[in-house]
């Protein structure tokens, strides 16, 4: 039997790691770790995982991290629809991806 999947967070959402002092933007969502399968990985591959963008002191990086690590911001809003715009792009069925990705 297939598991159905929903993932908490979506494009464009402000959230904060749990265990780390950062807040990121959510990038991208793959509903099961996708990650290297030959490297050592997280215990639960089968969660929703996010590409997050997040605010460091001097610049911005990216983190691949599990949902159960990634609470929501209410201390941040979410990025405006002309925010959006610029980082996002969305195909004719509604799918979004990050300007600088291709839609899959």
């Amino acid at each position: 039997m297939t598991q159905s999947l929903t993932a908490k967070f979506g494009l464009g959402q402000i959230v904060r790691h749990r265990q780390e002092s950062f807040r990121g933007v959510v990038v991208d969502v793959d509903a099961a770790y996708a990650g290297p399968v030959n490297e050592p990985g997280p215990d639960n591959r089968d969660q929703p995982f996010y590409r997050v963008l997040a605010m460091g002191g001097d610049a911005g990086f990216l983190i691949y991290a599990a949902e159960n690590v990634l609470e929501h911001d209410p201390d941040v809003a979410p990025l405006s629809p002309t925010d959006q715009a610029h980082w996002f792009t969305m195909d004719q069925q509604g799918r979004i991806a990050p300007r600088a990705q291709p839609i899959h």
